[in-house]
């Protein structure tokens, strides 16, 4: 077990290494995230003012949208150097190489909703601060159960031609569940009178999602990559 958490960390490590040299992904996934929610506020804010329950929907657009883009560079680098078979190749459980990738994407995600939370608040005069708890809860257990498909598929597709095509046709049919239940606990958390009883129901509901998807990728990782 201390093995399998260590080349985790390793290719965790690696990726972050990476990344800060390029800055790459970041500055890519930040820029359409903050496009979007750009996009969305000229045209549901009328008047200085928004919508009533848009403000949780367009966040959640946002983080799905941004996150289809880092999955879709996941296993591009390896793909690209041809390291990837190296990385197979090597004695380490490939459940391991599974996890290293899932953390690497929910940080990269994380650090996007760092930046794009507070724009949300900014444009669709969302209480953002109210229960910053419970939101910092849904977007965290959304954003695990949506990276947990998406790094299972960027696996699979990794060596597909058309993988940019294919990566969100088979995700978001997957997905939809952890985005619905995202929105719909982030907009109890935004109405006039928040109901902080559903959000923790969507909260747990998300939970479940993270277990369910997790357990699955782990369990089909490896017999997807020995194909």
């Amino acid at each position: 077990m201390t093995d399998f958490f260590r080349i985790a960390w390793l290719i965790v490590k690696k990726d972050l290494t990476v990344e800060i040299r390029s800055l790459e992904l970041v500055l890519t996934t930040v820029f359409f995230a903050a496009l979007c929610v750009l996009v969305f506020a000229f045209a549901f804010v009328e008047e200085g003012r928004a919508l009533d329950h848009a403000a949780g929907g367009i966040l959640w657009i946002a983080i799905a949208f941004s996150g289809t883009l880092a999955l879709g560079r996941t296993f591009e680098r390896e793909r690209q150097a041809e390291t990837l078979r190296a990385l197979l190749l090597a004695p380490a459980d490939r459940p391991a190489l599974y996890v290293g990738k899932l953390l690497g994407v929910i940080l990269l995600m994380l650090l996007v909703q760092v930046l794009i939370v507070p724009l949300v608040g900014l444009f669709f005069q969302a209480p953002i601060f109210r229960h910053p708890g419970l939101l910092g809860a849904l977007l965290l257990t959304g954003t695990i159960g949506y990276a947990a498909v998406g790094t299972l598929f960027a696996a699979m597709l990794v060596r597909a031609r058309s993988r940019d095509v294919m990566l969100p046709i088979l995700l978001y049919p997957i997905a939809v569940p952890v985005i619905i239940a995202g929105v719909r606990g982030t907009a109890a958390i935004f109405q006039a009178t928040p109901d902080e009883p559903m959000a923790r129901f969507w909260i747990t509901l998300l939970l479940f999602f993270d277990v369910v998807f997790v357990t699955l990728a782990l369990w089909t990782f490896e017999p997807l990559m020995t194909e």
